[in-house]
C-alpha cells in the first residue's frame, strides 16, 4: 500500500511541476502580448492579430493551467498531510496572488480588445516580472520550508 501512495504522490508531483512550467510560461507571455496590442489601432487587422494570440494563449494555456495546477496541488497537498504545515500556508497565499493576477490581467486584455488602454506600456513591462518574483519565493517555501 505504501508503494501505491508512494507512486500516486510521484505522479501527482511530476504533473503538479509540469502544469505550473505551462502556467508561468503563459503568465509572462501575456503582458508580452498585450504590449504588441498596445500600439496597435481598435479593429486594424494587427489589432485583431493580437486579440486573437492573446485568446489563444488564454483558453489553451493560460486557463487549463491554472485549473489542473490547483487541482493537482491540493491533491499534493492532501497526499504528504501539510495542511498545518506554515510553508504551505505562505505558498497558498502567493498562488492566491498569481492567481488573482492571471484574473486581472486577463481582464485588462478583454479591454484592450475594446481599445482601451488600461496600463501604459512602461506598467505592463513592470507588471511583467511579478509571476518571476512569485514563483521565486513559491520555490523557496517549497524547497526550503523555513518555517
Amino acid at each position: 500500500m505504501q508503494s501505491v501512495l508512494s507512486m500516486t504522490y510521484l505522479w501527482l508531483k511530476a504533473g503538479h511541476i509540469i502544469f505550473v512550467v505551462f502556467w508561468m510560461a503563459g503568465l509572462f507571455m501575456l503582458p508580452r502580448q498585450m504590449l504588441y496590442l498596445h500600439p496597435a489601432q481598435a479593429g486594424s487587422p494587427e489589432a485583431a492579430l493580437w486579440e486573437r494570440r492573446i485568446g489563444l494563449l488564454r483558453r489553451i494555456i493560460l486557463t487549463p493551467s491554472l485549473i489542473v495546477v490547483w487541482v493537482l496541488g491540493l491533491l499534493l497537498a492532501t497526499t504528504i498531510g501539510a495542511w498545518s504545515e506554515g510553508w504551505l500556508h505562505a505558498k497558498l497565499l502567493f498562488v492566491v496572488l498569481l492567481t488573482a493576477y492571471h484574473g486581472i490581467m486577463v481582464a485588462r486584455a478583454k479591454a484592450m480588445f475594446g481599445g482601451k488602454r488600461p496600463l501604459s506600456e512602461k506598467q505592463l513591462r513592470l507588471w511583467g516580472e511579478f509571476p518571476a518574483i512569485m514563483l521565486a519565493l513559491i520555490v523557496v517555501l517549497v524547497v526550503v520550508k523555513p518555517f
